[in-house]
């Protein structure tokens, strides 16, 4: 007991002597490593093997500590919380405000402008707006720069916009401002504060954009397997032979490293190696649209979006001094996760990167997840088909609500369906059409949609289920409309001239829930290339080859109700109020340019009656049915100068469609295109005059994309498809 007490005292005397040696003594303290200020400059990391690994990058290639050039400092400790007042946007959600161009102003920063315009978070008033954006053009030079807005209050509240290497973002006293730039580097880019964007060529269009270049998903033998990016902007490749092919490209089938233009060459090439230094981001977005996988070597910049983008899915990341391993590596990888890289990268250019107005807009819709909190776009809606953008949040946050995602959650949509019945002109009450639908199995209720000069009738026959009367405002497109009063998922869209049986109705909705995300109908129309005329058309011949069902009588999901109103230009509407057979065509086109899927064809009775078109020489000013898929693929066509604006009125003409004869209209896709993503051979052919029984022409597969293009451009994606089911 006695030496466990010496040894505690002896124990509590050498801690005491510790401790008062370190206090008298502070140079006996143990050194620690400084610790980083935020918002102090990052330097790349110097390896401590430097000397036994030799770097393959050429000398200037790395930009060293202390040689950069001179920049304006930025909030290094700003957040989203602390630099951002989201109280001002409480009240009406994001709205944004845009500072107006200084003088005259270079293409980029008008195509910025005229972006911003036309999203839908813009505001005219800057008292109105919580988010206020100053863009900053690369042609002005630092002793011209924008003068700081009465409104600055120190950049809070304020985002700062460059899409190319500006100098006066150098100069500019930023504040508490945010930044979305251009591939910055590492070291200045705040995370969840600012935005990385894409390096766009000058080039880049405004809305539309050019589709992704991939041919093939798989490598075959004589295909490049790596390009190589070069300083002077192309490429060159890096061996032929998939399994045998080393890295210099030494081997007997490669007769060296040939130099291509980017177009000819990258579609065929499975990887792209692309170099860590800022300027080869333009690469980068080459890769992408090519469908080739990005292989970044060590990169010093952030990847655009790498907020909300998944990358990993998408593109490698290695690192530069092993660049035997990462071939190896590359040479190993499963043709399965090569397809999915191919696939992914195809996906990411088509919903963010292929047009100005998609990079804007994904920028916008980055700051408003973060103001939105836990109702953000979940990371599903973002790295999935068809994009955040298209999966409107206004509608809802939960994948399980759009119909796109039940495939990947091993899920199918809920078990009922609503019948929304429109009836127009002086129709008759549908009470036949009522009875039939009510007596369907899967039917939750029945709204029938009054949209006639004449009064409802008082009463409405007995069913099983509840039936709701709506009031329309007598137009066309009011059937569209996202009615609170429909409780389903999925909606049975009929005419008050619809036929159909019970079982009709019950098949149609089984294989519905099979294709949540199309169009299920009955009733088919086809669309073609007319030679002889210069534009699009369309019959309701049967054939055995179709790209439309009528919405007189089509499941389908009620998503498409909200995205087909506030998704859609205003005079695209107007179009289909006008001529009440335009709503067919305009909704068939936005289902397929969202899914890139053709709709679907159920059989029905032999009692029913094909629903034709009327023919071409009805075409006037007020009815310009057979001009709809011309007008819609002439709204804001890269060949006609169009209007902007999203409530522009269309073009219209008594007897012709618009663009016709001028040598401005609408072209048909090259034919290689559509026989490669089709897989079928393709042809242009006249129209076959309506009532003649004649085999049909083979329609090309391509049409309805090239109206999608065009039609839809700010928002809605664009990749051809084709639809080859029986009739």
């Amino acid at each position: 007991m006695q030496s466990w007490r010496r040894k505690s005292l002896w124990l509590a005397l050498s801690a005491s002597w510790l401790l008062i040696l370190l206090r008298v003594f502070p140079v006996l303290r143990l050194k620690e490593p400084a610790r980083r200020q935020a918002g102090s400059p990052q330097g790349w990391p110097h390896w401590l093997d430097t000397e036994l690994l030799q770097s393959f990058s050429q000398p200037g290639e790395l930009l060293e500590d202390g040689l950069q050039p001179p920049q304006a400092p930025r909030g290094g400790s700003c957040t989203q919380g602390a630099c951002f007042d989201a109280s001002r946007c409480r009240g009406g959600g994001l709205k944004v405000f845009v500072y107006p161009a200084v003088g005259p102003i270079s293409e980029t920063p008008r195509k910025v402008l005229t972006s911003i315009e036309g999203s839908r978070y813009h505001t005219a008033s800057a008292t109105e707006a919580c988010l206020l954006i100053l863009v900053l053009g690369p042609d002005t030079p630092a002793g011209e720069c924008h003068p700081v807005p009465p409104q600055w209050d120190g950049g809070k509240n304020h985002l700062v916009l460059s899409l190319h290497p500006a100098p006066c973002l150098r100069i500019f006293q930023l504040g508490q401002a945010m930044v979305a730039e251009a591939s910055p580097t590492v070291d200045t880019f705040r995370p969840g504060f600012d935005v990385a964007l894409p390096l766009l060529p000058e080039a880049h269009p405004l809305r539309g954009g050019a589709l992704g270049q991939l041919r093939q998903h798989s490598p075959l033998p004589g295909v490049a397997l790596i390009a190589v990016a070069e300083e002077r902007g192309g490429w060159r490749t890096a061996g032929t032979n998939f399994s045998a092919c080393p890295w210099d490209g030494r081997c007997e089938q490669d007769h060296g490293p040939k130099q291509t233009h980017p177009g000819v060459m990258l579609p065929n090439a499975t990887f792209c190696l692309i170099p860590g230094r800022s300027p080869d981001a333009l690469h980068f977005l080459q890769a992408l649209q090519a469908g080739c996988i990005p292989v970044l070597l060590s990169p010093r910049w952030e990847l655009p979006f790498s907020e909300v983008i998944d990358w990993t899915k998408a593109a490698v990341v290695a690192d530069e001094r092993l660049p035997l391993q990462v071939l190896a590596a590359l040479q190993e990888m499963p043709l399965t996760r090569v397809l999915a890289l191919r696939q992914q990268a195809q996906f990411l250019w088509d919903a963010y990167f292929s047009s100005m107005e998609k990079v804007i807009h994904t920028t916008l819709e980055i700051i408003q997840d973060r103001i939105s909190g836990a109702s953000a776009h979940p990371s599903l809606l973002w790295n999935s088909p068809p994009g955040a953008l298209l999966a409107l949040s206004t509608f809802s946050t939960s994948p399980s609500d759009f119909p796109f995602y039940h495939l990947q959650q091993g899920s199918r949509p809920l078990g009922r369906f609503s019948a929304l019945i429109w009836v127009g002109a002086p129709d008759q009450p549908p009470l036949k059409l009522i009875q039939a639908v009510a007596g369907a199995q899967h039917c939750a209720q029945i709204l029938v949609l009054w949209s006639s000069k004449k009064p409802p009738p008082p009463r409405w026959p007995e069913t099983a289920v509840p039936l709701t009367v709506l009031d329309g405002h007598r137009k066309a497109s009011d059937r569209f409309l996202p009615y609170s009063a429909i409780s389903t998922d999925a909606i049975l869209s009929l005419d008050a001239h619809s036929s159909l049986s019970t079982s009709e109705v019950d098949f149609a909705f089984t294989v519905w829930q099979s294709f949540p995300e199309r169009m299920v109908g009955f009733l088919t129309w086809s669309h073609f290339w007319d030679e002889a005329q210069g534009g699009w058309g369309y019959t309701g011949e049967r054939a055995n080859e179709f790209s439309m069902v009528l919405t007189s009588a089509a499941f389908y999901h009620r998503y498409y109700h909200t995205l087909f109103t506030h998704s859609l230009p205003k005079a695209l509407r107007t179009l289909a109020d006008e001529s009440p057979r335009c709503v067919d065509v305009l909704m068939n086109f936005l289902v397929a340019a969202v899914t890139k899927l053709p709709p679907i064809k159920v059989p029905y009775g032999p009692w029913h009656q094909e629903a034709r078109p009327p023919p071409l020489t009805q075409c006037s000013s007020r009815t310009r049915c057979p001009c709809c898929v011309r007008s819609i693929a002439a709204w804001r066509s890269p060949r006609r100068n169009q209007p902007a604006e999203t409530g522009a009125p269309l073009p219209g003409g008594a007897a012709t469609c618009p663009g016709l004869g001028t040598g401005m209209e609408p072209q048909p896709p090259p034919l290689g295109y559509l026989e490669t993503q089709s897989g079928l051979p393709v042809s242009l052919t006249r129209p076959i005059p309506i009532g003649q029984r004649q085999p049909r022409p083979t329609l090309p597969p391509g049409a309805v994309p090239m109206c999608l293009a065009s039609a839809f451009a700010d928002r809605l994606p664009a990749m051809p498809f084709s639809a080859f089911l029986p009739n």
